[in-house]
């Protein structure tokens, strides 16, 4: 086998979201966001569904988001760390309602814009080109109590007024943007993916599809703008992927896995070709959707990304006898459990091949380059007796999907760059929890709040750096 290697200028780094480590939520005129509203405990997944409706905070219940890893008052230091290990390229998202706390004011917030341009001169004064995200699973809960978050068609406008903002108050600092972070979710986890409640009796399909199309016009309308404001940016959209395997090779199962891709990748069909797919017309059909569009809305979803980026952590198993039952618990977005790939300790797949598979898929399908902006294991990290963290078992993981990058690359495919999801320790969005760690560095937080917040490097951390100073070729 050849060296494999990387291109020239490749990005590397890693991702946080503002909903996951900021903290801060009411500091600074930041007004209260979706996830904000979304408890640690038993009742966080019907919250998530858009099952319980959640509009006011209560006494008796933790909120992760509140302080998360505080990274609001600590970000010098932590992109400090991330100048340490060597990053070139460091992915965050801008939280929605610091900038405009209710959504739907006419002008920003200024405290807001002040916290973000410090961030993004801070990674400049080291190298570091940010990649930020507009809409990472933060909506402002003002917009989901007065009209209904992206069911409503007002929304498009508030967003491409925030994105403007954003456009042009950090012009200069940033050029890669992310319009909604992995937009396929609305349908598996309507509040936290778009701030979605349902009410009695309704077409949940209906509502969900209606607040997908609201947000795929606002996407390809504010990718617009960003090339107004300024040619050199480059926006894209962002998937949670991984493919579904059939799980045997039984006709209907092979079909079963192909509807379950279509479903996911019906965004980015729209996305990164500008108009809806043709099977669309069948699904919504057989769902009892039916699309409100105004008239135009064609030409602005013309308005397609410059580039596809994606979230990978592992791939999955559909069949035709799918169902609650047989479908595993560990994600909101339903699989058989796979017995030829090993689970991680929250029953993820481990599928590096998967991830070469996904890419060379895309890269067939869409022809614009990628950008694997969120890859990494959830583990439980132990300390040892004087304060090492021997995370070898992430190494390994980073290692086998990198590799599979690399592959991917040989077989053709471009790729921008690539930033491992929870550089640093950060609250977990599928279960709140702190102990699911994903970081280079740990952070002293339990999964009620307690302990220091200090930050302590892991051997990942030393490898990381190793990796990025080789350009990804010494991966040992």
């Amino acid at each position: 086998m050849s060296e494999l290697t990387f291109p020239q200028g490749f990005l590397w780094g890693g991702a946080l979201a503002a909903n996951q480590s900021e903290g801060g939520y009411r500091e600074g005129g930041k007004g209260l966001t979706t996830v904000d509203m979304i408890p640690h405990g038993p009742a966080r997944m019907p919250v998530k569904l858009g099952l319980e409706k959640r509009f006011a905070l209560r006494e008796d219940e933790y909120y992760p988001s509140h302080q998360a890893i505080d990274f609001y008052h600590r970000y010098k230091e932590d992109i400090a760390l991330m100048a340490e290990m060597g990053f070139t390229v460091f992915r965050t998202s801008i939280a929605w309602s610091r900038l405009y706390p209710n959504g739907d004011e006419l002008t920003p917030n200024e405290q807001g814009i002040a916290f973000y341009r410090s961030v993004f001169e801070e990674c400049r004064k080291y190298g570091i080109e940010p990649l930020v995200t507009l809409c990472h699973f933060d909506v402002p809960m003002h917009l989901v109590i007065e009209y209904g978050s992206w069911r409503n068609r007002k929304m498009v406008d508030f967003f491409a007024r925030y994105a403007r903002t954003c456009f042009e108050a950090f012009d200069g600092l940033v050029k890669y943007w992310l319009t909604f972070n992995e937009i396929n979710i609305l349908l598996h986890s309507p509040f936290s993916g778009a701030g979605l409640v349902f009410e009695a009796d309704e077409n949940h399909e209906q509502v969900k599809y209606q607040a997908a199309h609201h947000e795929l016009v606002a996407s390809a309308l504010v990718t617009r703008i960003a090339h107004e404001v300024n040619a050199e940016n480059q926006v894209g959209c962002m998937l949670a992927g991984g493919n579904f395997y059939p799980w045997s090779s039984k006709p209907e199962d092979v079909w079963a896995a192909l509807e379950k891709d279509r479903e996911n990748l019906f965004f980015i069909d729209v996305q990164a070709r500008g108009a809806y797919p043709s099977y669309a017309a069948r699904v919504f059909r057989e769902k009892g959707v039916t699309i409100e569009m105004a008239p135009e809305d064609a030409e602005i979803l013309r308005n397609t990304v410059d580039f596809v980026s994606f979230s990978y952590y592992a791939s999955r198993c559909a069949s035709a006898e799918m169902n609650e039952q047989n479908s595993s618990a560990a994600n909101v977005v339903k699989s058989l459990t796979n017995p030829h790939v090993p689970r991680s300790d929250w029953g993820w797949g481990i599928d590096p091949l998967g991830l070469r598979i996904t890419m060379n898929m895309m890269y067939d399908r869409y022809q614009k380059p990628l950008f694997l902006v969120e890859n990494g294991l959830g583990a439980r990290d132990e300390l040892t007796a004087d304060q090492q963290i021997n995370d070898d078992y992430r190494i390994s993981y980073l290692r086998e999907h990198i590799r599979a990058m690399a592959q991917a690359i040989e077989d053709g495919v471009p790729v921008i760059g690539y930033t491992s999801w929870g550089c640093i320790d950060l609250v977990a969005a599928s279960t709140g929890e702190m102990s699911k760690r994903y970081g280079f560095v740990y952070v002293d937080r339990d999964d009620l709040g307690g302990g220091t917040l200090a930050r302590l490097r892991k051997k990942s951390f030393w490898w990381y750096k190793k990796v990025i100073a080789s350009n990804g070729r010494d991966l040992d």
